[in-house]
C-alpha cells in the first residue's frame, strides 16, 4: 500500500487508521503470524515494523523502489492500494513511474 506522504510518523499513523479493519481479520492475522509477525506486531494499532512492511510511503521513487523489492524477493504481483484523501491521484503520480 503507497502513501505519498514523506513524514514518517504521518505515514505511520494514515497505515494504521487503514490497517485497523485488516487487523482485526483472523485470515489476515494468520498470514502475517506465517509471514514472521507475531501477536505483538497486532497490538496498538500495529508495530511499526508490521506498519513498514505492509506500507511503502514517500516520494514515487521511494515507493516503486518498494514495490520493486517485493518483485526482486520473487513476487510474481504486487497490489497497489493507495492510501489517503486523493487515492485515485497517487495511483495517478505513480503509474508513469511503475510503467515506465
Amino acid at each position: 500500500m503507497p502513501s505519498h506522504e514523506r513524514d514518517r510518523d504521518r505515514a505511520r499513523e494514515a497505515a494504521r487508521a487503514h490497517l485497523a479493519t485488516y487487523l482485526e481479520a483472523e485470515n489476515y492475522r494468520r498470514s502475517w503470524l506465517h509471514l514472521g509477525f507475531d501477536e505483538e506486531d497486532f497490538a496498538d494499532g500495529g508495530s511499526d515494523r508490521l506498519v513498514d512492511a505492509l506500507v511503502a510511503w514517500g516520494d514515487e521513487e521511494a515507493v516503486c523502489s518498494r514495490l520493486e523489492e517485493h518483485l526482486a524477493a520473487g513476487a510474481d504481483h504486487v497490489c497497489v492500494q493507495a492510501l489517503g484523501a486523493d487515492p485515485l491521484g497517487q495511483l495517478r503520480r505513480l503509474a508513469p513511474a511503475l510503467l515506465g
